[in-house]
């Protein structure tokens, strides 16, 4: 797909009334809910090409939703990127349930190309809910730990 085609996708997409619309071809990936956007394509002709546009929607993943919503305070991912519960992979992990929290203790890393953001607790607190996986992929504001 083009990069005017997308920009054309874009404008239709937020002149609807849809919530979320998924695009997939090839490498390339698009998926747009309300915020803003961003287009990550792998080009078989090109190494990597990658494309930013400021819109009324945003291009993520799809987060599959569980019917129970968790309890207290929500600890949010700020970024795309993959979830790491411990520093390496022989070290025990930053927190388990049960434990008590500190605001700005670390509670986990997110790896965002190449990068490995520390994610810190937003209260003080008991963890209640570890919400994801060790390394498993999380999206922009996916829930990541509760904290009663």
């Amino acid at each position: 797909m083009e990069f005017n085609q997308v920009l054309e996708l874009i404008k239709t997409v937020s002149a609807s009334e849809l919530t979320t619309f998924r695009y997939e071809e090839g490498n390339q990936k698009i998926l747009m809910h309300t915020g803003n956007v961003v287009l990550n394509e792998m080009a078989a002709s090109q190494s990597e090409a990658v494309a930013s546009v400021q819109s009324d929607t945003t291009v993520t993943d799809v987060v599959s939703t569980a019917s129970v919503v968790p309890s207290g305070k929500l600890v949010k991912s700020p970024l795309v990127g993959r979830f790491y519960a411990a520093p390496s992979e022989d070290a025990e992990p930053f927190v388990k349930v049960g434990d008590r929290v500190q605001k700005g203790q670390t509670l986990a890393i997110v790896e965002a190309m190449k990068l490995m953001n520390e994610i810190e607790s937003e209260y003080d607190g008991v963890v209640t809910e570890i919400l994801v996986e060790n390394e498993q992929s999380v999206e922009y504001g996916q829930p990541l730990f509760s904290i009663s």
